[in-house]
């Protein structure tokens, strides 16, 4: 596999995983089919390993029965993927947009950090969050 196809195929992989876990909201099938140990995690409030992921996601899920994400970039290099998403908790809500970073080992995620800020109702240059 070339370098080139190894990234994609991690994009795909933590693409999938995302859309998995949060709109499809089965975050420990998705824990099961794409977290290997160890599982390292970097956001406060999160544990580390799968069972962290998924304690905090499903506690999300049932705060926010609809929670959906929107994904509107993917990148990736070499281990990394980077997605940008805009998470919405309900219909009018608007969200919070976040940086998601994955390092991903022999087809499995290992590793995640995040950033989150809140959508504002306007910006100073007029510009959207997507």
């Amino acid at each position: 596999m070339t370098a080139r196809n190894a990234v994609d195929e991690n994009k795909r992989l933590v693409t999938e995983f995302y859309e998995l876990a949060i709109n499809q909201q089965k975050p420990a099938e998705a824990a099961r089919r794409y977290i290997e140990l160890p599982y390292r995690q970097h956001n406060p409030e999160v544990a580390d390993g799968p069972d962290g992921f998924v304690q905090f996601i499903s506690g999300m899920q049932k705060k926010h029965p609809k929670l959906k994400v929107v994904i509107s970039k993917v990148l990736g290099d070499d281990d990394l993927v980077a997605l940008h998403v805009h998470l919405t908790r309900e219909a009018n809500d608007p969200g919070l947009a976040i940086a998601e970073l994955f390092r991903v080992k022999n087809g499995k995620i290992i590793e995640h950090w995040d950033v989150v800020q809140p959508v504002p109702a306007k910006t100073v240059s007029g510009n959207s969050m997507f």
